[in-house]
């Protein structure tokens, strides 16, 4: 056609062949694509201030429609120094070296089917520049979003009650709701018992010395203090507070994707669920009937066991 050349001619009029011309076709579409996948990898380890690893950003990136493989997204992120932050050791706070009355393990044993059947709960430290203060919260069993959540500058046990009534406030449970932690004493004590008895919130405990049955906390301040503590230097508790309340309803809670939830955010997770009938109530009734047999023959057990000791000595 005239004023048009093809692909012949301009071949002949640079000197190439057409071979060569359809190979730098076929090298020039990988490297795009390299280009593309590049731009997005940065825009979500910056956009997520360096806090996820490949799988995440992998998951991301399919999220928005592109198909592409972990492997090569690891490759990428490591050739750009984009790799993740890698998290310090933490210990845990609570002391269960106490004589109150414990309660049995019901969480390892319940089959979630929706929101507000089972709540866990624990306490961790924070480092300030002059002090430590400590953090409770509780995350919703099935969603893994935190429900409530309280800061102090003492272990008392006002703290993890704070948190509890931040939760109770804000989902309004229907009764039946376990309430799982471990046997440390703030969350023992009378007075905590007290109100989880008045909202008809059934109290479990994990084993002694097994932070896997606490696992969704665990993870949850590995998460906190990997991608934000550690990130930042906290010039006084209201700074610390200020930050914490970005980080958890403004980040974790609609953003961040939970490898558990089949990497989505706790906010849409609740919200894809609440659109599914469940027969919670039934699965509630059911485990609540469970439990208070289990109860009562853990409680035999344990007398027996008390009977036995005052015996040997």
């Amino acid at each position: 056609m005239q004023g048009r050349l093809s692909i012949e001619h301009m071949c002949q009029a640079a000197q190439v062949s057409r071979a060569s011309f359809y190979r730098s076709l076929e090298e020039r579409a990988p490297a795009e694509e390299d280009m593309e996948v590049r731009s997005g990898i940065q825009k979500i380890v910056f956009e997520h201030r360096r806090r996820y690893g490949y799988r995440r950003v992998t998951a991301e990136l399919r999220r928005g429609g592109m198909q592409v493989n972990h492997k090569r997204v690891a490759r990428m992120m490591r050739e750009d120094n984009l790799l993740a932050v890698q998290p310090k050791a933490f210990v845990g706070t609570t002391d269960s070296a106490h004589k109150l009355e414990v309660h049995l393990n019901l969480a390892r044993r319940m089959k979630l089917t929706g929101m507000n059947q089972l709540w866990v709960g624990d306490i961790t430290y924070i480092r300030l520049k002059n002090e430590f203060v400590y953090l409770a919260v509780i995350l919703d069993g099935y969603s893994r979003k935190v429900v409530g959540w309280a800061l102090e500058r003492t272990l008392a046990t006002r703290l993890p009650l704070a948190a509890l009534e931040h939760a109770i406030e804000d989902r309004q449970p229907a009764a039946g709701l376990v309430h799982h932690s471990d046997r440390g004493v703030q969350y023992a004590s009378g007075e905590c018992v007290r109100i989880l008895r008045k909202h008809d919130m059934i109290p479990s405990m994990s084993r002694p010395g097994n932070p896997y049955d606490n696992a969704s906390c665990e993870s949850f301040f590995k998460t906190l203090k990997w991608e934000e503590i550690y990130a930042n230097q906290y010039r006084h508790l209201d700074h610390l507070r200020a930050n914490l309340e970005e980080f958890i309803e403004r980040y974790y809670n609609p953003c961040r994707l939970h490898s558990a939830l089949d990497y989505r955010p706790p906010e849409e997770f609740e919200q894809a669920a609440s659109t599914e009938v469940a027969s919670v109530g039934a699965t509630m009734t059911f485990f609540q009937a469970e439990a208070h047999v289990d109860f009562h023959k853990e409680r035999k057990k344990e007398q027996k066991r008390k009977k036995t000791e005052a015996c040997g000595n």
